[in-house]
């Protein structure tokens, strides 16, 4: 899926960005406006038709979009110069912002559109609101698995043995390796997985490391290895396998024991539009607003509100329904940001191995 670019770029170094003063030439400015960094693609058209414009109709504040990587805005905030406004990122990315200082309280209590009691707790901080969920899942070929003999729990994606074929998982250049599928082979349950026993996991990987055919760093890379049968098992983002599916590659989803990832909003501490911004998340986080992505681009909507406005059919694609919630678990974004360094440090050496 995640047209989520911010757990790569992260990762990247930008030392030149870190440099300059101004990391972007800046939009002109008007009454009525507000300045949102958004990924871009499919994910930027989708909001654009069902909350950037609709938003604009109804509060007469036009949204400028503006797309930027991390380390860009990392920079930006580094440098006193806040260009943009709100920050549309993964929680990981918006945990790292959080961290330097650079976002403002949400005023949850103020909202008028969208009421804070539909939102689960685990979606919301108090800098940050959650406004989609996707999942990494574990995604099969039907034409080498038929439909309910494929794996059915990581423990059996670790089962070369019984289930054989080249497989696929995360690279540490995707952002987050998958040490906690590889914990869960190893048996720990889901809801202890949190925090990593680093070594544990990477014990685990090790098992498996012979049957993985590639690391995969770009959810592109894991749709098309997928799609061409490269692979015939493989973490992947849900987004990213429902899309070639609808296309009609022979590829489904074990949705048993899957990882549930965050998209949300952040608003910077020297927005110079704060009232807009606060306007906007408000507006974003009603059930209305998060139709589109979940029959567009299959996200989870935060607002439980939502399910009820969506068809059985749209609802059995997406992460984050009463029925997934039960086959899930949320990444710890706390952990990685903290973390991060650390596995990177064992990944290095690992992957030479």
């Amino acid at each position: 899926m995640r047209p989520i670019l911010t757990r790569r770029s992260i990762l990247a170094a930008g030392t030149a960005a870190l440099a300059m003063p101004s990391v972007w030439p800046r939009p002109a400015r008007a009454a009525g406006q507000l300045i949102v960094r958004n990924p871009g693609g499919a994910w930027d058209e989708t909001q654009r038709r069902y909350i950037y414009d609709p938003f604009t109709k109804e509060t007469g504040v036009e949204v400028v979009v503006v797309a930027s990587t991390m380390t860009k805005m990392l920079a930006m905030v580094k440098s006193g110069n806040t260009e943009l406004d709100v920050a549309d990122a993964g929680f990981d990315g918006l945990v790292t912002l959080d961290r330097t200082g650079a976002l403002q309280p949400i005023d949850f209590a103020g909202w008028k559109r969208a009421d804070p009691n539909d939102i689960p707790k685990e979606y919301k901080t108090a800098n940050t609101a959650a406004m989609a969920l996707y999942a990494t899942v574990l995604g099969y070929n039907k034409e080498t698995f038929a439909e309910g003999k494929q794996p059915k729990s990581w423990a059996e994606f670790w089962d070369a043995a019984k289930f054989p074929g080249a497989r696929m998982l995360e690279d540490m250049a995707g952002g987050t390796p998958n040490l906690e599928f590889a914990l869960i082979a190893d048996g720990v349950p889901m809801d202890k997985v949190f925090p990593i026993d680093i070594d544990r996991a990477f014990k685990s990987l090790s098992r498996i490391k012979p049957q993985i055919k590639k690391f995969w760093d770009t959810g592109a890379l894991s749709a098309q290895m997928l799609a061409d049968k490269d692979v015939v098992l493989g973490s992947i983002w849900n987004g990213r396998l429902q899309a070639i599916a609808n296309k009609g590659a022979p590829v489904a989803i074990e949705w048993n024991q899957h990882m549930l990832q965050l998209q949300g909003y952040g608003i910077f501490k020297d927005a110079k539009n704060q009232k807009e911004a606060q306007l906007f998340v408000d507006y974003a986080m009603t059930a209305k607003a998060q139709v589109g992505l979940a029959q567009e681009l299959n996200y989870g909507p935060t607002n439980r509100k939502t399910f009820g406005m969506l068809t059985a059919d749209v609802i059995a694609k997406l992460p984050g329904s009463p029925q997934r919630l039960t086959q899930s678990f949320l990444q710890d974004a706390n952990w990685w940001d903290e973390n991060r360094a650390k596995a990177n440090s064992v990944w290095s050496k690992w992957i030479l191995s």
